[in-house]
């Protein structure tokens, strides 16, 4: 019997830099929430990948980053808890620029995990620079991390990725596998339908809108005929922003509505009727309790 790989890693970055892209093309299927907004992740999620002879249970973690608000420390906290007991850390930067402040903070955070625990340096969006520009980020960032192998790849064009799997394969202890075959994720279906949603609104609102937007899914059902029935919540933080999101004769809402619908039927492979409204909860992000509620406590 051939020797068989399987443990968890940890996919950490600072904002935008495409780890739920990168997730979504390891699986080859959208299991994370993608917009060009930074912060569309908000809490951790487990993607499973199973092939022949490995499984590696991938967590995809929100952007760590200096925080403004409660809601900025709950992202930080969700991130740095999905590294301990990894087997591996998995840095993503953005090839096409230097380390920020953010990639530091991130770089010191790795830096003070048990060496023990694999780290791998990982350039993303090679397609969209120089190879000159790639090398010479590449050597900034390497020298903030002790111990790293480094790799290039690009997420959204999927180049590299055979090379970055055979690697964390490699990495990974001789171990059975966790997970069945079968769960590519651990989070629920109602889960994804609202950082779906929330993508959506992400991708089509204003820029001073989509970090003030949370999602909450009020009911969740199973239709006799095989329909999905959905209700959610769209709450802001302002009175003029709930006006942007339902827009001139509720266009605007009905707009994210017909697309959220389309990516949540794709994602649960069936028919879906979505009822949204949308709800003022002022200055939620530094609410705790209103944090509670829509799923941004800490876990116990």
């Amino acid at each position: 019997m051939s020797e068989h790989h399987s443990g968890f890693v940890a996919i950490i970055g600072r904002p935008n830099v495409g780890k739920s892209t990168l997730l979504n093309a390891l699986l080859g299927q959208k299991v994370a929430a993608v917009s060009p907004r930074p912060q569309t992740t908000r809490r951790r999620q487990l993607g499973i990948l199973t092939i022949e002879n490995a499984q590696i249970v991938f967590v995809d973690t929100p952007g760590i980053h200096q925080p403004r608000h409660k809601l900025g420390e709950f992202l930080n906290y969700e991130a740095e808890e999905a590294l301990a007991g990894v087997d591996l850390i998995l840095w993503l930067v953005d090839s096409s620029s230097p380390p920020t402040e953010d990639d530091i903070l991130i770089a010191n955070l790795i830096n003070s995990i048990s060496p023990r625990t694999h780290r791998l340096l990982v350039l993303n969006k090679i397609d969209s620079v120089g190879a000159d520009e790639v090398s010479t980020h590449s050597g900034e960032y390497a020298k903030l991390l002790n111990q790293a192998s480094v790799m290039e790849i690009s997420a959204a064009k999927r180049l590299g990725l055979g090379e970055l799997l055979e690697t964390l394969i490699q990495l990974l202890p001789q171990r059975m596998p966790e997970y069945p075959e079968e769960q590519i994720t651990d989070a629920y279906e109602r889960d994804i339908a609202a950082d779906l949603l929330r993508e959506t609104c992400l991708i089509q609102l204003r820029d001073e809108v989509p970090h003030s937007l949370a999602v909450r899914v009020d009911e969740f059902k199973e239709r006799e005929n095989g329909m999905a029935y959905i209700a959610a919540t769209i709450f802001v933080e302002r009175e003029s922003q709930k006006g942007i999101v339902i827009g001139e004769g509720g266009k605007m809402l009905k707009s994210i509505g017909s697309a959220a619908r389309k990516e949540i039927e794709e994602m649960g492979g069936r028919k879906v009727f979505l009822e949204l409204r949308v709800k003022v909860s002022k200055d939620w992000r530094d609410n705790q309790n209103a944090l509670n509620q829509f799923g941004y406590g800490k876990r116990k």
